[in-house]
């Protein structure tokens, strides 16, 4: 009696059908759902650089000569970020007068606020998480899933702003308050620890592996000072990617936190404001504030004038003020020296600045980088999408204010460009 032999074709059917069967299986695991997915997309994104090589991030290709600040180009952009029909006038930068500062009271030697409960972040989730863990020392309960929902409710979504991070604490925690200001000091981080108040701020991180062929490792993070120690000179810090308590000397965290305009944000308690304002003094007024920032980043490049993100931070600094020509200017020269080439997924002044200043070639060039970096960045679309509105493309740019809108659904900026261009 002879068996029958089961085709070679048919072990292969039967192979692929019970891997596919296992596959699915797992899927109904979230962890190994969330884990494949992750991994899906790290290759996707290696391969991409494999086929279409990254760059550095493009030079300026002439740089302009300077021209009066006071110039107001046809079409503008607030500082919210959004293209108005017509030109604004440009607020003036605050007056500043000389202040006698007042001798602050000596610090305590050593502080250590109680550490919140560690929130490990979801994949590309570190503002959530970190928000989550800042919001948890004042007894929410709530977690980084509850955050992300609301301003990044797709989870490929590689960015948080900390204007979106303001957002949710207002309109979901409101019996808190937050404030966030830039061109930060260590010590004034250790004056609001000493005053019971952690401190969340955003830095450059180096990861440990390349997602592209050379790739720079550079990267955005966010970070919750929780303490610090002036005999070791060391900050107590929650990282939702390291760890807990872990420990950064003052010179490295303001090195890393240079390059995004020393910003922190602050969460507190209503009966905490006043304690706030006196902290920061005049800098309570956000275009003080910006002034300062805007002078201490003006020294830094006379100082260092190969320091790429003094530079860039100078750029960022003007355009708050609606200085488009001289921030195009600052950020040309920012590009000179060099940046990472992931910075315009965290930072996008560049964007509001060659828009502003009518150089509509180099905010192209720097969308279409941006989108190589990262396909789904929201603010590169919809401002590639301006420039091509410019360029008078009105259906590539509709496409684009589109797209972004998919990539981030509850994106104000987006609906307002479909609003506008579809009326005029």
């Amino acid at each position: 009696m002879f068996k029958q032999k089961i085709p070679k074709i048919g072990w292969a059917i039967l192979a692929l059908s019970g891997l596919i069967l296992l596959v699915w299986l797992l899927n109904l695991n979230p962890q190994f759902h969330e884990r494949f997915a992750w991994r899906v997309m790290v290759v996707k994104t290696y391969l991409r650089g494999v086929i279409d090589p990254v760059k550095p991030l493009p030079t300026p290709r002439v740089v302009q000569a300077a021209v009066d600040p006071t110039t107001t180009p046809t079409s503008t952009v607030g500082a919210t970020a959004t293209p108005t029909p017509e030109g604004t006038t440009s607020p003036a930068p605050p007056t500043l007068t000389p202040t006698i500062t007042p001798t602050p009271t000596s610090l305590p030697p050593t502080v250590e606020l109680p550490a919140p409960a560690y929130d490990q972040q979801d994949i590309n989730n570190c503002g959530p998480a970190t928000l989550s863990m800042y919001l948890r020392f004042y007894g929410w309960d709530g977690s980084q899933k509850d955050i992300a929902e609301m301003i990044k409710p797709m989870r490929e979504d590689r960015n948080v702003n900390v204007e979106e991070l303001d957002h949710f604490v207002r309109n979901r925690v409101g019996w808190l308050r937050t404030e966030y200001r830039v061109g930060g000091s260590t010590d004034l981080l250790r004056r609001f620890i000493a005053a019971g108040i952690p401190v969340m701020i955003e830095e450059t991180f180096m990861m440990a592996e390349s997602y592209w062929p050379n790739d720079d490792r550079w990267a955005g993070h966010y970070l919750l000072v929780t303490g610090y120690d002036d005999t070791l000179k060391l900050f107590t810090a929650q990282d939702s990617f390291v760890g807990p308590d872990i420990r950064v000397s003052y010179a490295d965290l303001d090195h890393n936190w240079q390059s995004f305009n020393r910003v922190f944000i602050l969460v507190f308690r209503p009966e905490q404001e006043d304690t706030v304002r006196s902290i920061l003094g005049e800098e309570w007024d956000r275009d003080i504030n910006r002034q300062r920032a805007l002078e201490r980043a003006r020294r830094e490049t006379e100082t260092d004038p190969r320091n790429a993100f003094a530079w860039f931070n100078l750029g960022t600094n003007l355009i708050y003020f609606d200085r488009a020509n001289e921030a195009a200017l600052a950020y040309d020269q920012a590009r000179k020296i060099g940046l990472p080439q992931r910075m315009l997924r965290y930072q996008f002044g560049p964007f509001l600045a060659y828009f502003h200043s009518l150089r509509t070639d180099d905010l192209l060039t720097l969308t279409e980088y941006a989108l190589k970096i990262t396909p789904n960045s929201e603010e590169a679309m919809l401002w590639r999408g301006w420039g091509l509105y410019r360029q008078g493309k009105k259906d590539e740019a509709v496409e684009m204010f589109w797209k972004a809108l998919g990539a981030n659904p509850t994106y104000q900026d987006a609906k307002y460009a479909l609003e506008y261009v579809s009326s005029h």
